[in-house]
């Protein structure tokens, strides 16, 4: 279990992933060697990452909540074939192992069969039922994140740490030019990586990385985030929750869940069911007490579908060699 010195590490990078030790230690009031031997220690042992990423409307891209029904005995595999590509996300095994939930970017405009999905997934006779539901809006995620992350510091403490931007660019553009391909690629395999090392990767110098990185952030083109098993902070119980909500109550609805401190996503989707929630909740008893006495007291949701999940074999970032071994059963 982590202490409370973790959780204000982790609270910190939260805030600022590129933050240096140095101000991490100042405002927590411990030693730049503390925090920097708590950040390799959460990496080693409790697969702690920072990931750079960037919206994909802003790629060109739409999401794809892909739905895969699988005999147990095909579910690992093909789950694990699905991590290893690059333009997927948030691969995990839900309801007993026999259902895969994946996020699959495509190009605006593709239809996701086309683009990847049942053309390039292995042919396994294990597949029983496929359903791809287009990510519309998404009301919490990214930056925002699970607040289970975000509960360890002081307003003061987060006001030191938050970095400075300069304002957006006022014709409002947030996209990123092709040469940047390089520099996003390896920032979502390790957002702290040293400017030395995405110097390598991109070809620039360092003082060009240094300067496209914050022109990148002070647009809002590029954010951090942070992975951690959140069984290390203390939500046991996971669940993905797909709802049918009236269409006129669904912007309420998404609204308020997205202040709910049980919820890490909420998103609006094409499908049977318009909204997606992921739960995180103590155990089951507390996830049956939100399911039953907040979400159940909105007007508007017709029905919830309630698919525990088991496993997550690919968060957000890139697939890097720690969490392909993690990522084995």
């Amino acid at each position: 279990m982590l202490d409370d010195l973790d959780r204000r590490v982790i609270h910190a990078l939260h805030i600022d992933g590129r933050a240096p030790f140095s101000r991490i230690a100042q405002v927590l009031g411990v030693s730049t060697q503390t925090v920097a031997r708590r950040y390799r220690r959460l990496r080693a042992e409790a697969g702690l990452r920072v990931v750079g990423l960037t919206e994909p409307g802003q790629a060109g891209q739409t999401q794809w909540m892909v739905r895969l029904t699988t005999t147990p005995s095909t579910a690992q595999a093909l789950a694990r074939s699905l991590a290893r590509r690059p333009d997927t996300s948030w691969v995990k095994l839900v309801s007993g192992g026999t259902e895969i939930f994946a996020i699959v970017r495509a190009p605006h405009g593709v239809e996701v069969s086309r683009a990847l999905l049942l053309r390039d997934i292995p042919r396994r006779a294990g597949i029983t039922a496929v359903s791809a539901h287009c990510l519309l809006h998404s009301y919490l995620g990214g930056p925002t994140a699970w607040r289970g992350t975000t509960q360890a510091l002081s307003d003061r403490q987060q006001a030191l740490l938050r970095p400075a931007h300069a304002p957006a660019a006022p014709d409002g553009n947030r996209s990123w030019a092709p040469a940047d391909h390089a520099l996003l690629d390896a920032l979502r395999r390790d957002g702290r990586a040293s400017y030395g090392d995405l110097a390598t990767a991109t070809g620039w110098s360092q003082a060009t990385v240094a300067r496209r990185l914050t022109d990148l952030r002070s647009r809002g083109v590029l954010f951090f985030d942070v992975e951690i098993d959140p069984v290390l902070l203390g939500a046991t119980t996971q669940a993905l929750l797909w709802m049918a909500v009236a269409p006129a109550r669904l912007d309420h609805v998404a609204t308020t869940l997205a202040g709910h401190r049980e919820l890490a996503v909420v998103a609006a989707t094409t499908g049977p069911t318009n909204l997606l929630a992921q739960a995180l909740c103590a155990d089951p008893a507390e996830l049956h007490h939100y399911l039953t006495r907040r979400l159940g007291a909105l007007d508007g949701i017709h029905t919830i579908e309630t698919a525990p999940i088991l496993h997550t074999l690919k968060a957000a970032g890139s697939l890097d060699s720690a969490a392909r071994l993690r990522s084995e059963p």
